[in-house]
């Protein structure tokens, strides 16, 4: 769902009804307390609406009815709004005086960006502090702080977050053709090969959607040198920087040597690439931790199902690091920023209501661990994992330990994904990563252009 900087996917909604039941058992009590304020109404009661363009409506509802569980006296009511419509329908809303009481807000320069409404938002720094206490920022995720932060106001409170890098493997294809998940470029070059004699894709991707092109060039250029993408996000390095030059050269090279599928420059990672890959046509996608939630057996039915598939049967998808194509050895990068936060409009009749939920499902341990559970989003409390037990996998001896390891990798990074990418820049790296794949730019000539695009941006 990309094409645009402001309409690209930034999680794969869930197969979340079937989680239900599990977050609500979730809810006996919640961490946080009461975050009364000195703004308008109660912090114990009173109707608020939530504006969003995720979650889904039934992991939004299951969030309600477990924040209902400590605080039920506080209404919530969630309106879902498209993604590609967010923006026109919350401008006009927050201008007013009727509009939504909680909104989402999230980082970089597509839909809700933190940038443009965080100004309508309070500062939630108080209400964190009586919730987390004075060391505050030691218990949550430091990219969903200061993601989220601007001008220094905590604008929105980060539910959770997504992380790129990954590859997300059918390790049941492989396993049926004797193969093991590539680790070089080269035996992803023969990897790919073997895939082919048989019929079956081997590595997918909607070339066509430019956050997803973004994704493979920060691995393959962090696998080339880590924390240079990076810098030339933040101006610190030019984007003509040899790096960045070999990483488009390597790009390129996926495309020459067959590891892309045909046609992948105009395919659409959504739905395309993702209903290759769930319906067992294609045995590798380049995805992020929100995959994650496919690994569960009711998530992986219903995605398969989604593809398209009129039986669906569950099958071991698991996550590997991207491989080393550069012959570095330096593999395991991963990137990400806050996948959305929940903001309190100044303009909210039911200010302190309306701190007091976005405070529980931001920093509560209860509200963290209906999060955490439902696997598509990382906690942004660091304290709230995955309840195992509770999650039936598809396949737990296999998936379970390579998931504890991704999550584990994700807490560790500081590295931003789309967050300092602007609407400009956005689609200066898309023209770049296309021609480039087409052969009608040189990997040189691209990273001139992007040079010369970041150089006009303020």
């Amino acid at each position: 769902m990309l094409g645009s900087s402001r309409i690209w996917k930034r999680r794969l909604p869930g197969a979340a009804a079937a989680f239900t039941a599990a977050v609500l058992a979730l809810a006996g009590c919640a961490g946080g307390g009461t975050t009364e304020t000195t703004d308008k109404g109660s912090a114990d009661s009173g109707d608020i609406t939530w504006w969003g363009w995720t979650p889904d409506v039934a992991p939004a509802e299951a969030y309600i009815k477990a924040f209902n569980k400590a605080y039920p006296n506080i209404k919530v009511t969630y309106k879902k709004l498209t993604i590609d419509g967010y923006d026109a329908a919350i401008r006009p809303a927050l201008a007013s005086s009727v509009g939504p009481d909680v909104f989402d807000v999230a980082p970089g320069a597509a839909n809700g960006s933190v940038g443009i409404y965080g100004v309508n938002a309070i500062d939630l720094t108080p209400a964190v502090e009586k919730s987390l206490g004075a060391d505050w920022k030691s218990k949550l995720a430091p990219i969903g702080v200061s993601s989220l932060t601007k001008d220094g106001k905590l604008a929105a409170l980060s539910v959770g977050s997504n992380y790129a890098g990954s590859v997300w493997v059918n390790q049941d294809l492989f396993d049926k053709y004797g193969l093991k998940p590539p680790t070089t470029y080269d035996e992803w070059k023969s990897v790919c090969a073997a895939f082919k004699t048989n019929g079956v894709k081997c590595f997918v991707q909607g070339a066509a959607q430019t956050a997803f092109n973004e994704d493979t060039l920060q691995a393959i250029s962090n696998n080339i040198k880590p924390g240079v993408w990076a810098q030339a996000l933040e101006k610190k390095v030019p984007w003509t920087d040899p790096t960045i030059v070999q990483a488009l050269t390597i790009w390129k090279k996926l495309f020459d040597d067959k590891i892309m599928q045909d046609g992948a420059l105009g395919v659409q990672q959504y739905p395309d690439a993702n209903n290759d890959f769930m319906s067992g046509k294609a045995a590798m996608v380049m995805m992020g931790t929100w995959y994650m939630q496919y690994s569960t057996v009711d998530g992986s039915t219903a995605a398969i199902s989604g593809a398209g598939v009129a039986n669906p049967k569950p099958f071991t998808q698991l996550p590997i690091a991207f491989p080393d194509v550069a012959g570095t050895g330096n593999v395991g990068s991963l990137y990400g920023d806050a996948d959305f936060g929940l903001a309190v409009s100044k303009k909210s009749k039911s200010i302190a209501a309306a701190t007091t939920f976005a405070t529980w499902l931001g920093t509560s341990q209860a509200g963290q661990q209906a999060v955490a559970n439902i696997l598509n989003d990382i906690p942004a409390l660091t304290s709230a994992q995955p309840d195992w037990a509770s999650i039936k996998l598809v396949n737990p001896a296999a998936q379970q330990p390579a998931l504890e390891k991704l999550i584990s990798d994700a807490g560790k990074s500081s590295e931003p994904r789309l967050a300092t990418v602007s609407a400009d820049l956005q689609t200066a790296i898309g023209v770049a990563s296309t021609t480039v794949a087409a052969g009608q730019a040189t990997p040189e000539e691209a990273a001139a252009t992007l040079q010369s695009s970041a150089e006009n941006i303020k």
